[in-house]
């Protein structure tokens, strides 16, 4: 089942009607209907839509990943995009091959580096974190390890994976705390520099503080990320990070 978030935690203040229609009609209604139509076919149909109009943005990639997981195969993605290439256009299938290929070939060459590094922790690595993939840089997983009383949830990043800069907001209370459990990452607070993050590294996140962690260049990184009970809490997504100051971190 899809559950979307994305329209009201980023245009609930300004366009909560629109943030409705795409999280309960668009994916709530249109995308669960698989009585119609199953997942998988309703990923390829949008990712052809996508293509034939020269999206190859953030959210072409969501659905390319999303169509990977609803179990379209890389040598069927590349037929699709092929005879779609004689409809919507050669140029526009040149632009959309080199994200999906991106996407299908990151998954086979990174098995392995993700079968090491989940061996290397006590908690599973989880699944692909595709609710939240607009807001991140690269392929992050999740894996809840407590949504009783206080949500506490195992976070994986790949290696160069990290995610938006983004703010805790509560009326009371809030905010975030990262205990650190394997691989390398990083922090950062707006105006602040990054802070290495190494297992047994512990963070404490105020609300309204802007900032990004995530994995570091060359390596794996799984967080738990505690939530701090609050009241009225929500998560502003903004920004992603630049890819020009990321590159500077060693």
């Amino acid at each position: 089942m899809i559950k979307q978030t994305a329209g009201r935690d980023q245009l609930g203040g300004f366009a909560p009607k629109f943030a409705e229609l795409n999280d309960d009609v668009l994916f709530g209604e249109v995308w669960n209907r698989e009585d119609k139509l199953s997942l998988r076919d309703r990923s390829l149909v949008t990712v052809v839509s996508l293509m034939a109009q020269g999206l190859v943005d953030s959210s072409f990639q969501y659905h390319l990943i999303s169509a990977k997981n609803n179990g379209i195969t890389k040598e069927e993605i590349a037929e699709i995009l092929t005879h779609a290439a004689f409809y919507a256009g050669w140029p526009k299938a040149w632009a959309a091959f080199r994200m999906a290929a991106q996407v299908w070939s990151e998954g086979e060459e990174t098995e392995d580096e993700k079968a090491r590094h989940e061996k290397s922790m006590v908690f599973p690595v989880g699944e692909p974190n595709n609710g939240f993939a607009q807001y991140f840089s690269g392929q992050s997983y999740l894996a809840p390890v407590s949504v009783n009383q206080v949500g506490i949830f195992n976070v994986t990043f790949e290696p160069g994976c990290r995610n938006n800069w983004h703010i805790h907001h509560a009326s009371s209370g809030g905010g975030q705390i990262l205990i650190c459990v394997s691989g390398r990452g990083w922090y950062q607070e707006w105006g602040k520099e990054a802070q290495e993050l190494n297992p047994g590294d512990v963070v404490n996140i105020p609300v309204g503080v802007k900032h990004w962690h995530g994995a570091a260049k060359d390596s794996w990184f799984s967080h738990l990320a505690v939530e701090v009970p609050g009241e009225n809490s929500s998560n502003e997504w903004l920004e992603p990070v630049d890819d020009g100051a990321y590159s500077l971190l060693k």
